[in-house]
């Protein structure tokens, strides 16, 4: 059980989180044919494009209600109104998803009971599907804005209803996973025969692709077809406890029955995940994972040595924080740092002392006789004050090519994980020489040898 530790100090330092609106927005990202938009200033919405830009290397859809000051005091509900009649013209989007921000948030707008009167004066938008969220980002985090907007997704969109289809499978997946993550996830759907719909699903806008045509809106995504149908499947699988509202939101709604894995990297979680496919599917799991199984477990073996007492120091959002740290203690290393940006149930429950919810300076004060720090982009000047091996996770990482291609998921993806972080262990290890092992007598007892 771990202590959590809340900082307190005047100012954050080099900061570790992300606001809420970023991470509703990116959560936006993944629905197909979709135009994100903050409700705020436009300054917020740059700054969130930069992110996205940086992080993904993409042309990223992003728009704003362009709030001044005048408009903040008074109240900005036209300017949102006049936004989603703009973006309509211009873009004609399936669906608009709508994050507040601290601006106007502070002022109190009533953005849902406008928007109720706002599409019933507008009967030509009854096509478009509006999905607002609450997301001030002077509170909470990237996580929560994330799982928010996907609670608020399934809320809006999903319809109602007790009809099962044999061999669907919904994911309700965190914003922890990267785009090759969700596609490995889709590859272990198929191989049992399961048609699974991914929430929200940012391996079809954000995965590098170049499309034949040009669209001011997502390139890929889940379609909202898709998401109307999501209550017909058999099962929903939250990954990350991120997903937990989402996921109880659709039980709610459907009656549908769900399971929440909170990690899925290690060789444990994979189990799971291929027992509950196979089961739901009626089939046998495909001999490609039992050799891949092996594959890491033999990894395991090789990698052990390397890993035993290694003190690691890791900055991210709760749920990867969970997944590395929980990960990394099974192969023998030990958290001695960890420092997140928000609540989670998951904090208390860490195997590590204390978990300081905090910035990156509070990280670097921390990790000092460490082994390795693991965080994002913003983390590699505290890496090299330390004189310590750098692992980048997370979001942004802008200094690196290939971040949303990264691999962390299933028996695959946690085996080039621990060849990742083995082999920058082993890169820091001492090599020992013949002067690390001085002979009784010093440099008169060496020389005697050596005439010998």
């Amino acid at each position: 059980m771990a202590t959590v530790t809340v900082s307190h100090k005047a100012c954050t330092v080099n900061p570790l989180k992300m606001s809420q609106p970023i991470g509703g927005a990116l959560a936006f990202l993944g629905l197909a044919q979709c135009m994100p938009m903050l409700h705020g200033s436009q300054g917020c919405t740059a700054f969130g494009l930069v992110l996205f830009v940086r992080h993904f290397r993409e042309s990223i859809p992003l728009q704003t209600t362009a709030m001044n000051e005048v408009a903040t005091v008074l109240g900005g509900l036209d300017n949102i109104g006049n936004a989603i009649l703009n973006i309509q013209k211009r873009a004609n989007p399936r669906i608009i998803g709508i994050c507040s921000t601290g601006v106007t948030e502070t002022k109190g707008d009533d953005v849902d009971g406008y928007l109720k009167s706002f599409q019933a004066a507008h009967p030509e938008l009854d096509d478009l599907a509006v999905v607002y969220v609450s997301t001030p980002d002077f509170q909470d985090a990237f996580q929560d804005g994330w799982s928010k907007a996907v609670r608020n997704m399934v809320d809006s969109l999903v319809e109602p209803t007790a009809a099962r289809v044999a061999g669907q499978v919904n994911f309700l997946l965190g914003s922890h996973l990267t785009v090759a993550d969700i596609e490995e996830l889709r590859d272990m759907a198929a191989a049992f025969g399961l048609r699974a719909t991914f929430l929200p699903d940012i391996s079809g806008s954000l995965d590098g692709h170049i499309p034949d045509d040009f669209s001011p809106n997502t390139l890929g995504g889940t379609g909202l077809d898709e998401i109307r149908t999501m209550g017909e499947a058999e099962l929903t699988i939250a990954i990350g406890e991120q997903m937990r509202p989402a996921a109880e939101a659709l039980a709610r709604k459907t009656g549908q029955p769900y399971i929440l894995l909170e990690r899925l990297t290690g060789l444990e979680p994979n189990d799971q995940l291929l027992d509950c496919l196979a089961q739901l599917s009626d089939a046998p799991v495909p001999e490609k994972y039992r050799r891949q199984r092996s594959q890491l477990m033999d990894a395991m073996l090789d990698g052990h040595f390397h890993f035993g007492g290694k003190r690691i120091a890791i900055g991210a959002e709760p749920d990867l924080l969970w997944t590395l740290a929980t990960w990394l203690t099974e192969m023998g290393a030990v958290v001695a740092t960890a420092v997140t940006t928000t609540q989670s149930p998951l904090l208390e429950q860490m195997a590590c002392q204390e978990v300081v919810i905090g910035d990156l300076e509070d990280l670097e004060a921390r990790a000092t006789d460490c082994d390795l720090l693991i965080t994002h982009s913003h983390g590699r000047q505290a890496a090299e004050h330390l004189g310590i091996p750098f692992l980048r996770m997370g979001l942004p990482i802008f200094d690196r090519l290939g971040a949303a291609h990264r691999l962390t998921v299933g028996y695959r993806g946690t085996r080039d994980l621990l060849f990742e972080v083995g082999n920058l262990l082993m890169a820091n290890t001492h090599e020992h020489h013949p002067e690390s092992w001085p002979l009784p007598g010093g440099d008169h007892a060496r020389s005697q040898i050596a005439v010998g």
